[in-house]
């Protein structure tokens, strides 16, 4: 009968370590829970593995060709700031500055005598390039001026992507 009654007992203080005449000697540490581990199914991780792909396949084409195109609308942008520019040297210098002085014209005076009314301080402390660390191409025609980046290629003319930006012409809704 005292091992029935010490068997409950412990049941109810199964934390509890019991000399024979039942008097707690000291707590003891419960054991260590069971943990059951559960595992995705080779089914769940196939399901998953098809909806990420679905995506991807919606994502990755909307994605893909936006960097060529970001490119040329900041490289465009920098071509309509460079004009503003230049706008303010021919309303300073009453005359754009020739091809062989370029844009490098924004950063010094190139002649003294040819531009009396040069700006204090530079248009540009350093001339900006586009979007493909390229220097962007200036040439005088006759009272305005044409500004062109090569694009990706580096090199006049190209197909798609790596068209010729030129500038007035690529103002925006324009390529």
């Amino acid at each position: 009968m005292m091992t029935k009654e010490f068997n409950r007992e412990t049941q109810y203080c199964n934390n509890l370590n019991y000399n024979k005449k039942h008097r707690v000697i000291s707590k003891i540490k419960p054991k260590q829970p069971i943990t059951i581990k559960r595992a995705f199914t080779l089914l769940e991780l196939l399901v998953v593995i098809a909806i990420l792909g679905m995506l991807a396949a919606f994502v990755v084409p909307a994605v893909v060709g936006k960097k060529d195109e970001a490119q040329r609308k900041i490289t465009c942008t920098q071509m309509a700031s460079i004009a503003n520019v230049l706008e303010t040297f021919k309303m300073d210098n009453s005359a754009y500055p020739d091809t062989e002085e370029g844009l490098e014209a924004l950063l010094s005076n190139p002649d003294a005598d040819k531009y009396p009314q040069y700006a204090r301080t530079p248009y540009y402390k350093k001339l900006p390039k586009d979007s493909w660390g390229t220097p962007f191409t200036y040439i005088k025609t006759g009272n305005s001026f044409k500004l062109i980046s090569y694009a990706g290629d580096k090199k006049e003319g190209g197909t798609g992507g790596d068209e010729d930006i030129v500038y007035p012409g690529c103002e925006e809704g324009k390529k």
